[in-house]
């Protein structure tokens, strides 16, 4: 799980980052244009946002985020109490929020609670490019006519990459979101097991889906 943290406050920005990283892989930026390019290039399982930016407040980096299309949950952080503020940060499409100051024990029950939801919400759904459509819950592959037989982990590279599908991904990206102890394998097992996936997924098609971008990574795209 990667998650990204945007404070301008550094100091609690690397607490944060250090009492997670036993858990989760974490970046943290200071600034709202840096998360807006982090956000981009990489795919979040849960932002943490902070509202007060020294840039770029975070109703506008929210905003920014939901219009190019990044679904990330992410939870507000406000050091204003009011309301109004919660419900603006809510409406512009916040999944959760937190008061400053706050109890970590507090910020890591939302991630859990906002990782939990998300995964079951994922779960129920089909997913679809071009005439590939892949049942996440029963585990089922069929493109065209034809269904098709996946290992677990090249099934669950295929998911990482429809779920970012049209977004380029890096090996390292792929490895921290695909396997468990991305640190004990190396990047080549990225390239085989798209080898393996190319294999059953494009190889016996005209249409080929997945992309080979050179020096950076794959994505899938109809």
């Amino acid at each position: 799980m990667r998650i990204l943290i945007v404070d301008d406050d550094e100091s609690l920005a690397e607490t944060i980052r250090e009492k997670l990283s036993k858990d989760y892989i974490t970046d943290i930026v200071f600034s709202g244009r840096d998360a807006i390019d982090f956000a981009e290039m990489s795919s979040y399982d849960v932002i943490v946002l902070d509202s007060l930016l020294p840039d770029i407040n975070g109703i506008e980096v929210l905003k920014t985020l939901r219009l190019r299309k990044i679904l990330s949950p992410i939870i507000f952080l406000t050091g204003q109490a009011s309301c109004i503020d919660k419900v603006k940060a809510l409406n512009c499409g916040a999944d959760d929020y937190l008061t400053k100051p706050f109890d970590f024990p507090e910020l890591e029950a939302r991630l859990r609670a906002l990782l939990r939801r998300n995964s079951l919400s994922l779960k129920t759904n089909t997913l679809k490019i071009a005439d590939l459509s892949v049942d996440i819950a029963k585990k089922t592959v069929i493109r065209g006519n034809k269904k098709i037989f996946l290992r677990r982990k090249e099934f669950e590279l295929l998911e990482y990459l429809i779920h970012n599908k049209g977004k380029v991904l890096n090996r390292d990206m792929i490895l921290n979101h695909v396997w468990d102890n991305p640190g004990e394998v190396t990047t080549n097992i990225v390239d085989v097991n798209i080898k393996y996936l190319r294999d059953r997924i494009d190889r016996p098609f005209e249409k080929k889906l997945i992309k080979t971008v050179y020096n950076f990574g794959y994505k899938i795209e109809a």
